[in-house]
C-alpha cells in the first residue's frame, strides 16, 4: 500500500443555509519521499484536501490513511507551513527554530545544536540572534522551514507558503525546497495555484477543479531536480498542465509525458 492513501474523500460545508461541496470522490496515492503539488484555482478544494490529510479538517466521506493508519487528528510527526510564517516576534530566530524541540526531552545544548544545523540548511545561520521583525519575508519563511525541519517530521504540508512573496524571492525559495527534497528526502504536499511553481517543484502535479472539488488529472513531472525554467522539457510539462486546466474533463486522468 502507498504511504498516503486517499479513497473516495468527500467534504461539505454549510454556508448561509446552503450546502457547499468542497471535495467529491477524491482518490489519490502518494509515495514516501514524493513532492506532490496540489494545483488549481481558488475554491477547488486544494487546502481542504491538504487539511484532511494533515488531520485538521476531517472528511464527511471516504478515508485518508498514512502508513496504513486512518487519519483522525493532527500528528506530531508532521508539520504544516503556512503563508503567514507563524513566528513568535518576541523570540530570536534561533529560539523560534527551537520552539518545536522544547516539547521533546532534549537538553538545552542539544536543542541549540539542532536549531543551528537547520539554520545552516536554510542559509540563515548569520541571522540566528535577530528577531522576526528584522527579517525580510523570504527570510521569515526560511525560519519557518528550519523550524519545521528541526523536529524531523515525516511529512511537511505547505499551504501556498510563498504566495505573499515577490517573484525573485519566491524563485529562490523554490530552489531551497528542491534542494531540501534532494538532501532531506522528506514527503512534501505543496498547495499552489501557480503552474510554473508546480512544474518546478513537483514529482507529480495533482490538478484540481471546483464545484465540487475534484481531481481532474495527475501529471508526472519527468524532470531531474536541477530544473531549468527555460528548457524545452520544462515548457512541455508546463504547457501540458496548462492544457489540462483549460480542458473540460469530468473524469480523473493519469498522464504520462
Amino acid at each position: 500500500m502507498s504511504y498516503i492513501h486517499i479513497e473516495h474523500a468527500g467534504k461539505s460545508y454549510v454556508e448561509q443555509d446552503q450546502i457547499f461541496r468542497a471535495l467529491s470522490d477524491v482518490n489519490l496515492d502518494i509515495e514516501r519521499g514524493e513532492l506532490i503539488c496540489l494545483l488549481g484555482p481558488s475554491g477547488c478544494g486544494k487546502s481542504t484536501l491538504l487539511n484532511a490529510i494533515a488531520g485538521f479538517d476531517l472528511l464527511d466521506e471516504g478515508v485518508v490513511e498514512i502508513d496504513g493508519k486512518k487519519v483522525n487528528a493532527p500528528s506530531t510527526k508532521n508539520v504544516t507551513i503556512f503563508q503567514n510564517y507563524g513566528l513568535l516576534p518576541w523570540r530570536t530566530v534561533i529560539r523560534n527554530v527551537e520552539l518545536g524541540l522544547e516539547q521533546k526531552s532534549l537538553k538545552k545544548e542539544e536543542r541549540r545544536r539542532i536549531a543551528e544545523h537547520y539554520l545552516q540548511v536554510v542559509k540563515l545561520e548569520a541571522f540566528k540572534n535577530r528577531f522576526p521583525g528584522q527579517l525580510s519575508g523570504g527570510q521569515k519563511q526560511r525560519v519557518a522551514i528550519a523550524r519545521a525541519l528541526a523536529v524531523e517530521p515525516d511529512i511537511i504540508f505547505m499551504d501556498e507558503p510563498f504566495g505573499a512573496l515577490d517573484a525573485i524571492t519566491r524563485m529562490k525559495l523554490q530552489d531551497d525546497i528542491v534542494e531540501l527534497c534532494r538532501n532531506e528526502k522528506k514527503t512534501i504536499i505543496f498547495v499552489t495555484h501557480d503552474i510554473d511553481e508546480a512544474t518546478y517543484l513537483a514529482d507529480r502535479v495533482v490538478v484540481m477543479t471546483p464545484n465540487p472539488g475534484k481531481i481532474k488529472a495527475v501529471i508526472p513531472v519527468p524532470l531531474h531536480h536541477d530544473r531549468d525554467r527555460t528548457s524545452g522539457d520544462f515548457l512541455l510539462v508546463r504547457d501540458k498542465i496548462f492544457d489540462v486546466l483549460s480542458m473540460k474533463v469530468e473524469t480523473d486522468i493519469e498522464y504520462n509525458i
